[in-house]
């Protein structure tokens, strides 16, 4: 009886995710590929396919659950792995996640039911790394809503989906250059990067060289009708990594803001990464009236920093699109009580302990700016102008607490 594992290969760029999925069929015996159609919901339903190296296995279909497609597919999919655990026939099943869909959760999902997930990937066009991280348009607007209630924008799903995956399987693209690689490589600096076939080198489901209309910045075609299909390009190094082995809770604690695996400051072939880090709290006042340009400083920014005025509240700085999320992340372990301490986990005290300042605690500015072009010293100097004054930092806290609060209208306080 053959024990099954489970890959989950997603991504906004399809022509480099159906590569993924097909070259992993070719070359891991006895695997299938499980896809759920969301564009189907309008309908009512979800579609779902089956299909091995050879084509087609099977066709289904789920009804939404609770008006969402999502939600459909989570129910549909752990039955459909289970099915296929018990048949004993299935080595690998890879679960091609449809376009706006995001790993983590799915990730969570399958590890959740006891099933082996042995490898979280998601499909990259180098090509479109920088169209897509520029795109603020809403999901709905370009028809990848997974439900009525989205309110995603293309560049933080897909800013989200590259940066989960501990695997970037990376499309061969004439179209991409050294800049394009080195911002994927920046991006996520600790990703396992594998080569796949070129645009087009896809079997079942996919354009060939005369491509479907579809979105230059996703990807996201329909296939062409009569275009030509070449065999998928053998990848030893994407074989491997569909079996390497996939930790959730440590993939969930990567992206925590209070101990995420940031990228560190790099500058290659006119892309730049600067890393931002300081222990005296913004302005607030001086912050929100920046925001509109440091939004715009770079194709992506991410990291927690610290206003003065709320002294115990980790904030979580998500931007990409031009549009920037604030959010609450909890409390900066300083404000803790010492027995809470005991409650945290390990990887955020150790997180903690590197930011660790005789005066604040792991209080901080970390904030990290990705893009081509990046204006590092006009940068410097803006987010400079932003932390409290000498002056205003000599009053002390409970003068900062007094300090007028603009980030209510983001954290709907």
């Amino acid at each position: 009886m053959t024990q099954l594992s489970v890959a989950i290969v997603g991504g906004l760029h399809a022509d480099a995710r159906r590569a993924a999925v097909e070259a992993l069929l070719a070359g891991v015996p006895g695997s299938v590929a499980l896809h759920h159609d969301l564009s189907t919901a309008v309908d009512g339903t979800v579609l779902r396919t089956i299909r091995d190296a050879g084509g087609l296995v099977s066709t289904g279909e789920t009804p939404l659950v609770n008006d969402c497609a999502c939600c459909a597919l989570r129910e549909d999919l752990v039955p459909e792995l289970e099915r296929l655990a018990g048949a004993g026939l299935t080595r690998l099943a890879v679960v091609e996640l449809w376009d706006s869909v995001e790993p983590k959760a799915m990730a969570e999902v399958v590890a959740a039911s006891g099933l082996p997930l042995t490898s979280v990937i998601t499909a990259v066009d180098p090509a479109l790394l920088l169209p897509c991280l520029g795109n603020g348009d809403d999901l709905a607007e370009t028809g990848l809503a997974a439900a009525p209630t989205d309110e995603r924008t293309v560049a933080d799903t897909f800013a989200r989906q590259l940066e989960y995956a501990p695997v970037l399987a990376v499309l061969d693209s004439e179209d991409a250059d050294d800049e394009d690689r080195a911002l994927l490589a920046q991006l996520h600096p600790t990703a396992l990067r594998v080569p796949i076939g070129e645009r087009g080198g896809v079997l079942e489901g996919a354009a060939g060289p005369e491509r479907g209309a579809g979105n230059r910045a996703t990807g996201h075609d329909a296939p062409a009708p009569g275009s030509s299909q070449r065999a998928p390009r053998r990848s030893p190094a994407l074989l491997a990594a569909a079996f390497a082995g996939f930790d959730v809770e440590a993939a969930a604690a990567a992206q925590h803001p209070a101990c995420a695996l940031l990228p560190t400051d790099a500058d290659e072939h006119g892309v730049t990464t600067l890393v931002w880090h300081r222990h005296r709290p913004f302005h607030p006042e001086r912050l929100y009236a920046a925001l509109e340009d440091l939004c715009c400083a770079a194709a992506r920014s991410r990291g927690r920093f610290w206003l003065a005025e709320r002294p115990d509240t980790l904030l979580h700085w998500d931007a990409a699109g031009g549009a920037l999320c604030v959010e609450s992340a909890g409390p900066w372990l300083a404000s803790l009580p010492d027995a809470a301490w005991d409650m945290v986990p390990p990887v955020r005290r150790a997180a903690a302990a590197l930011d660790w300042h005789p005066e604040h605690g792991d209080r901080c500015q970390h904030l990290v700016f990705t893009s081509p072009g990046l204006d590092r010293d006009g940068l410097e100097r803006l987010l400079e102008s932003c932390l409290l004054t000498d002056a205003e930092y000599a009053a002390g806290r409970e003068a900062w607490e007094r300090l007028p609060r603009p980030f209510d209208t983001f954290l709907e306080v």
